[in-house]
C-alpha cells in the first residue's frame, strides 16, 4: 500500500508474542525510565512504540509491546511491585482489543490566546468533534508572549477541501472566543516553508511610515484618514498613494532620518526573524512604504530582499511625489513570486504576512497567509490570523515551540524577555 494513503502507522509483531500496552505514570524523578525498560527486556519483550513526557514533574510513560503470553503474570508482577517501590502507578492491558496502530493525524491546529480557557478549549473541542474530527494528542507551544497549544486532530475527510466547514467552525469559535485558531494540514509538506515575507508598516513596524513623515507637514490626521481607508480597501492604493505623498512637498529630505530614529519594531519582531534565520529561511518585506525608510530597516534585522517605493527627492527636498513603478497589491504579489523564484523556492514554501487589504494578493498567492491585525478584507482570505500584538505568533503559528526559540537564544546569548503589560 502506498504510504501516502496509510492513515496508521502500523507495526510487525514477532511470532508468537502478543500485544500489549503497559503505561507507567507518578512523579518523575532519575531512573525510572531505565527501570521500565531493565523489567521489559529481562522479560524477551518486543518494543513496537513508545512515548514518554514529562508534564511539570509528573512523568507518563506508555510503551505498545510484544510479549510471550507465559510471561504475562510474572512481567506484570515485576512490573507494579518494582516500580510502586518507586512511588509510580503501572497499569497493563493485556486484552486483544489492544489497538495495532497509532492514528497519523492528518491536521494541525494552533491555538494562542492571553489568556486561553478551559471554555475556550471546550468550545474547540465541541466544534471537532461536530465535524467528526478527533483530537490525537495535545501539546503546549508557548508560555510568553501568549499561551500556546498544538492539537493534532485527525478529520473524517482529509482530501483538500474536505475540512472547510471545520475551518469555518473554528473561525466562528475564534471570533466568539478571542483567541487565535489556525488549521493546517499535518505532514512533511507543512514544514518545508523556506521563505517568509513580510509587510512593514503596520506589521513589522508599529507605525505607519507616511503618517510620521506627514506628521512633520502638520497633516497627519489628515493622511492617516486617507491610510485607513485604502488599508480597509475603500480606496485605490495606488492613487491614494499618491494622493498621502502630495502632503510631503516641501519637506526637508532630513526628516528621513527622523522618522527612521522614530520608527518602533513590533514586540517580538527581532525574535521571529532571528529565528527563521537559524533555520534557514530566507527573509524578506515588501511594503508600500518608501526605500529610503526600509533600507536601513532591512540592513539593521539582515533581511535577505526587500521592495518598496522610492520617494523623489530634490535638491535635498521633498517632491511630493514618488519615482518608478508603484508597489501596490499586485506588485506585492509579483515581488513575492520574484523572491522565490529567485532563490529557487517553490510558492508553497513560502509564507506571507501583512495587515491591509493591499496584501491581499501577497497572501493569496503565498503556501501558507498569516493577516497579523488585519483589516477584515484580508482576513476573509487569510490562512491564519493573529490578533496579539506579538510577531513571535507567527512562529507558533508555524509549529515553532517558545522552548525551542528560548534554547537557541540562551545559546547564543539573545534570550531575554520583556515584562508585559498588565
Amino acid at each position: 500500500m502506498d504510504a501516502q494513503n496509510t492513515s496508521h502507522l502500523t507495526v510487525s509483531l514477532t511470532p508468537g508474542l502478543s500485544p500489549a500496552v503497559v503505561t507507567v505514570t507518578g512523579t518523575d524523578h532519575p531512573g525510572v525510565s531505565a527501570e521500565v525498560f531493565r523489567i521489559l527486556a529481562d522479560h524477551g519483550v518486543q518494543l513496537l512504540d513508545v512515548e514518554q513526557s514529562n508534564f511539570r514533574g509528573n512523568l507518563n510513560l506508555a510503551a505498545y509491546i510484544g510479549y510471550r503470553p507465559e510471561t504475562a503474570a510474572a512481567l506484570r508482577k515485576e512490573m507494579t511491585g518494582v516500580l510502586a517501590d518507586l512511588g509510580m502507578s503501572v497499569t497493563m492491558d493485556l486484552s486483544e482489543e489492544v489497538q495495532s496502530s497509532r492514528e497519523r493525524s492528518t491536521h494541525t491546529v494552533v491555538v494562542l490566546g492571553d489568556p486561553v480557557t478551559a471554555a475556550d478549549i471546550s468550545a474547540i473541542g465541541q466544534a471537532l468533534a461536530e465535524h467528526g474530527a478527533n483530537i490525537d494528542r495535545i501539546r503546549g507551544i508557548a508560555d510568553y508572549p501568549v499561551t500556546g497549544l498544538e492539537i493534532k486532530v485527525t478529520v473524517e475527510n482529509p482530501a483538500p477541501g474536505g475540512s472547510a466547514a471545520l475551518r469555518e467552525a473554528l473561525a466562528a469559535v475564534a471570533h466568539s472566543s478571542g483567541v487565535d485558531i489556525a488549521i493546517q494540514r499535518a505532514g512533511l509538506l507543512n514544514k518545508t516553508k523556506r521563505l517568509i515575507c513580510f509587510d512593514v508598516d503596520s506589521t513589522l513596524i508599529q507605525q505607519e511610515v507616511i503618517e510620521l513623515l506627514a506628521a512633520h507637514a502638520g497633516r497627519e490626521a489628515e493622511v492617516a484618514a486617507v491610510t485607513a481607508r485604502a488599508m480597509r480597501g475603500e480606496l485605490d492604493f495606488s492613487e491614494s498613494l499618491h494622493e498621502r505623498v502630495k502632503a510631503l512637498a516641501g519637506l526637508d529630505a532630513s526628516v528621513i532620518d527622523e522618522v527612521v530614529a522614530a520608527i518602533e519594531l513590533t514586540p517580538g519582531a527581532r525574535t521571529t526573524i532571528r529565528t527563521l534565520k537559524r533555520l534557514g529561511y530566507r527573509t524578506g518585506a515588501v511594503s508600500g512604504g518608501f526605500i529610503q525608510v526600509l533600507e536601513p530597516l532591512a540592513r539593521e534585522l539582515g533581511l535577505d530582499f526587500y521592495r518598496a517605493n522610492t520617494l523623489e527627492i530634490v535638491d535635498g527636498v521633498l517632491t511630493g511625489r514618488v519615482t518608478g513603478q508603484v508597489v501596490d497589491r499586485e506588485v506585492k504579489a509579483e515581488s513575492l513570486k520574484e523572491f522565490a523564484w529567485s532563490n529557487g523556492i517553490a510558492l508553497n514554501q513560502t509564507v506571507a504576512v501583512g495587515d491591509g487589504a493591499n496584501d491581499i494578493a501577497m497572501l493569496s498567492v503565498a503556501g501558507l497567509g498569516i493577516a497579523f491585525n488585519a483589516k477584515p478584507a484580508l482576513r476573509e482570505v487569510a490562512d491564519a490570523t493573529v490578533n496579539h500584538p506579538f510577531l513571535d505568533e507567527v512562529l507558533f503559528m508555524l509549529g515553532i515551540s517558545r522552548e525551542e526559540i528560548d534554547l537557541a537564544d540562551l545559546e547564543d546569548g539573545t534570550y531575554r524577555r520583556v515584562p508585559l503589560e498588565n
